[in-house]
């Protein structure tokens, strides 16, 4: 038995093609809204919590209304700062898109759809269509309660999966290929997706075109990455307690040459894949190194603090600013009957 295995090992060595792994990194057809129930603008999988970040003077009603999740229409878009005006801040968007029954791609399922509304003079801009906030590498899956609150069932805790396959991808050595299923509408515009590793670095690789019509999968294929084992340079590094390699989604990047016509752009995306080395094999050990000195929990711990502190200063800041603004209905007449009550409650 011995012998076979080592006889199958010796002849994938003088092969020398190393395998890989493949992962969707997002898939927007995963995040519809769905929550509440009765009127859905959040999706539940992805839904976080900020209200921590609110302090003790908000009431507890304030607090439960203090979600935000990766559901489509809560994705932004930035433009260049030479591109920021009322006129193409206000028309920039992101909407959920149905895909029609009897389509020959995505049957019923729904796309992210993006607008972009670049200025109409000649110059070079961009659009980077990104989550509403960074995606956390490193949160424990949560489950909505009865009541609203989000608490994290006891065999998820310390395990960080909650955003796994939702813009986070764990265990990635060295990035084979990216690829993007995007429909087109013969725009001429460029279009990259910018990654983020575990060191906080981050990578735009470049995707291709978007002129042509209707769906096409758009794919890089890493230059640099070597195929025959034989010729890579083999290292070997600590394992424990280093965090695991990871890359995590930053943002879609469109790009408008300066030649091209300006206005208003639309495509829609379906979802994006990555194919890669594992970092570390999955060997079962024989002593838990977590579970003896807790290191990594302690350093994901604080990782997912820090995430989340940011995430919800920023949208506590968001939701006073919504609450300062005007109510058009605020001063609106009552109805006849509401001011009959209101003069005999007087």
């Amino acid at each position: 038995m011995r012998r076979s295995v080592l006889f199958v090992l010796i002849a994938l060595l003088s092969v020398g093609t190393a395998f890989a792994e493949e992962a969707v990194l997002i898939d927007f057809a995963q995040l519809a809204a769905d929550y509440p129930a009765d009127d859905p603008t959040h999706n539940e999988r992805t839904l976080v919590d900020y209200s921590i970040a609110a302090g003790s003077s908000y009431t507890e009603e304030e607090k439960a209304q203090m979600k935000i999740s990766l559901a489509i229409e809560s994705w932004e878009i930035d433009l260049a700062s030479s591109s920021e005006r009322v006129a193409t801040v206000t028309n920039s968007m992101v909407r959920e898109a149905p895909v029609r029954e009897g389509a020959s791609n995505y049957e019923n399922q729904t796309v992210l759809g993006a607008r972009v509304h670049f200025p109409t003079e000649p110059f070079n801009s961009w659009a980077l269509i990104r989550p509403p906030f960074e995606i956390p590498a490193y949160a424990d899956r949560d489950v909505v309660q009865d009541d609203g609150s989000l608490q994290v069932p006891q065999e998820e805790v310390g395990r960080g999966r909650k955003f796994d396959n939702f813009g986070v991808v764990k265990n990635v050595g060295v990035l084979r290929s990216v690829s993007m299923n995007v429909h087109g509408l013969n725009f001429p515009h460029g279009i990259s997706i910018v990654l983020q590793d575990e060191n906080n670095e981050q990578h735009e690789i470049f995707m291709g075109y978007l002129q042509f019509d209707g769906w096409r999968t758009l794919e890089w294929r890493n230059p640099n990455y070597i195929e025959q084992v034989r010729n890579r340079e083999i290292r070997t590094y600590p394992l424990y307690p280093n965090l695991t390699p990871m890359q995590k989604l930053i943002g879609i990047r469109v790009y408008r040459d300066a030649s091209m016509e300006g206005g208003d752009f639309i495509t829609y995306i379906k979802d994006i894949s990555i194919t890669y080395d594992r970092a570390v094999l999955n060997l079962e050990r024989d002593i838990n190194d977590e579970a003896v000195w807790g290191i990594l929990q302690d350093r994901e711990r604080a990782r997912r603090e820090a995430e989340l502190r940011n995430l919800g200063s920023i949208q506590v800041l968001r939701y006073l600013e919504q609450r300062k603004m005007h109510d058009p209905n605020a001063n609106a007449a009552p109805a006849a009957g509401e001011a009959g009550t209101a003069a005999t409650n007087g």
